[in-house]
Parts: structure tokens; C-alpha cells; sequence
């Protein structure tokens, strides 16, 4: 497999997710600006949207989207339990928060990120991010992982949105159960690993 990549953005997660699990890949990384790969080539022939991350699988299918590729990837290796089985609860419970952390989260960073987004907009995202944060700092307030005893997808995906907050300077009054959560993840092999190969500290 490959992972076509760009260092901190949401394809941390599915990389993370990739490790944690004990597949073989390799990782290719995209200059998104460009949208160019590595060797130069154009990263639209790779994935027409453009967008990381992009999982080349073995047989060639190109899968994306990073909610797509973290399911694929955690229920063909069920064994790590990064999903739990369908039909069970705690299954839709870790998808619910997948879906959180992409529409209220993750989606609500673009305009501070963006260099085209409008100066009057980011005000309201800053506010909209911080009344999000809240809500996950007390929703961490209970357990070792988001979705409690069990490390999963949600949790590759949420510590790799909640590392935006630091570089966007978001202030966030009360977060310490954050701080904690973080420095628990960080602490995990396969992230430390990923974190080491996408250059980040």
C-alpha cells in the first residue's frame, strides 16, 4: 500500500491508524500546493480531488476520504481492535465521534488555515472551535481514550486535529483533560513513529 501524505495535515490520522495496525506501506508526500508528488509528478493524476489523504491499495483501487480509509484499514485488521465489530454499539459510538471531529472540528480549521478564506469569517471559526473544544474537553474528562478503554480511529483522528489548535495559537481557557490526552497519545509507539517520519515534533 501506499499512503500519499502531507506532513501534520489530516492524513496523520489514517498514517497513525496504518502503524497501529501492522500493515506494510510506504508513504509518498504531496506538496499540496503544487499538487505535486515527490518525483515531480502531478498528484491530480494520483487523486483528482487533490486532497490528502489518498491510500493506494495493493491491487491498485485508490481509496480516500480519511474516515474511508481509517475504517478500511482498522476492519481488515480487526484483530487491533481500532473498530469495533458491526452491529455493536461501541462501533457507531467511535464512528459518531469520527463524524464529529471531521464536520465540527476539522471542517471549522479551514478558514484559519486557508490563505483565501476571508479575514471577517476566521473570528467566527476561532469562537466555533473553542465552544467545540469545551465539549471535548469535558468529554475527556472520563476515560483514557475518547471512546473509553480502547484506543481507535476516533482517537487517531481527534489528536491529530487537536495538534491544529497549537499551531493556529487557539486559546483554549480550560484543558487540562487535552493536555493529558495528548501527552497519552504522543506517548503510543506508532504515533511517536509517525510523528518521527512526517518530521514533526
Amino acid at each position: 500500500m501506499k499512503l500519499f501524505y502531507k506532513p501534520g495535515a489530516c492524513s496523520l490520522a489514517s498514517h497513525i491508524v496504518l502503524l497501529e495496525s501492522g500493515i506494510d506501506f510506504s508513504l509518498v508526500e504531496v506538496d499540496l500546493a503544487k499538487k505535486q508528488l515527490e518525483n515531480g509528478e502531478n498528484f491530480l493524476q494520483v487523486n483528482p480531488k487533490g486532497q490528502v489523504p489518498a491510500l493506494l491499495l495493493d491491487d491498485n483501487t485508490l481509496l480516500t476520504e480519511g474516515a474511508a480509509i481509517m475504517q478500511y484499514i482498522a476492519d481488515g485488521k480487526a484483530d487491533r481492535q481500532l473498530l469495533a465489530p458491526t452491529g455493536s454499539i461501541a462501533r457507531y459510538r467511535t464512528l459518531e465521534w469520527v463524524s464529529f471531529i471531521g464536520m465540527e472540528l476539522h471542517k471549522n480549521f479551514l478558514p484559519l488555515f486557508h490563505p483565501r478564506a476571508p479575514e471577517e469569517y476566521k473570528p467566527f471559526a476561532r469562537t466555533t472551535l473553542t465552544e467545540k473544544f469545551a465539549w471535548v474537553e469535558a468529554s475527556l474528562s472520563g476515560g483514557e481514550w475518547i471512546c473509553g478503554s480502547r484506543f481507535t480511529i476516533a482517537d487517531a483522528y481527534l489528536y491529530t486535529v487537536l495538534r491544529w489548535a497549537n499551531a493556529v495559537k487557539l486559546d483554549i481557557a480550560e484543558r487540562k483533560h487535552i493536555d493529558a490526552y495528548m501527552a497519552r497519545v504522543a506517548a503510543r509507539p506508532a504515533v511517536a513513529e509517525a510523528l518521527k517520519a512526517e518530521g514533526l515534533h
